[in-house]
């Protein structure tokens, strides 16, 4: 399986610098980030590395999802996943990941409430973004059918 780069490059300190980081691997963009930014509740504009691990761990959910409808020998028609990702503070000092959401809606042939259900607890656990998130206290699952 291949490797994938992000770059970021940064200047200044915590409170008065940005950067920007770049999706080197695919060339897709680069990404205004920033503290002041991150730690606000509007983004306004920038993203954070809270944002990009939402955004790997709906995608790669959804994957994981999409699997494990199948191999229950149904068909996945659509899925709609929402990661939501809250930064909060480290009672060691610092900040931390304090947990994450998932929110999936789903329309699926050949399977009823209870087997989504099933498929969606077992991409949480089998998501290698999930797994790689494991040190997070709570990764929480909303899941249903559409």
């Amino acid at each position: 399986m291949p490797t994938r780069t992000a770059r970021t490059a940064w200047t200044g300190g915590l409170q008065d610098g940005s950067g920007q980081v770049e999706l080197t691997s695919s060339g897709v963009g680069k990404y205004d980030v920033s503290f002041p930014k991150r730690s606000a509740e509007e983004a306004d504009g920038t993203t954070s590395p809270e944002e990009l691990i939402a955004a790997a761990h709906s995608s790669c959910y959804a994957m994981a999802l999409s699997a494990q409808i199948g191999n229950a020998g149904a068909t996945p028609e659509s899925l709609d996943v929402t990661a939501d990702v809250t930064l909060g503070p480290d009672p060691a000092g610092g900040f931390r990941i304090t947990g994450i959401k998932l929110t999936v809606r789903g329309r699926v042939s050949g399977m009823d409430a209870d087997g989504f259900l099933a498929a969606a607890e077992a991409a949480k656990a089998g998501c290698p973004v999930s797994k790689a998130l494991a040190g997070v206290d709570t990764i929480s699952l909303d899941a249903a059918l559409a």
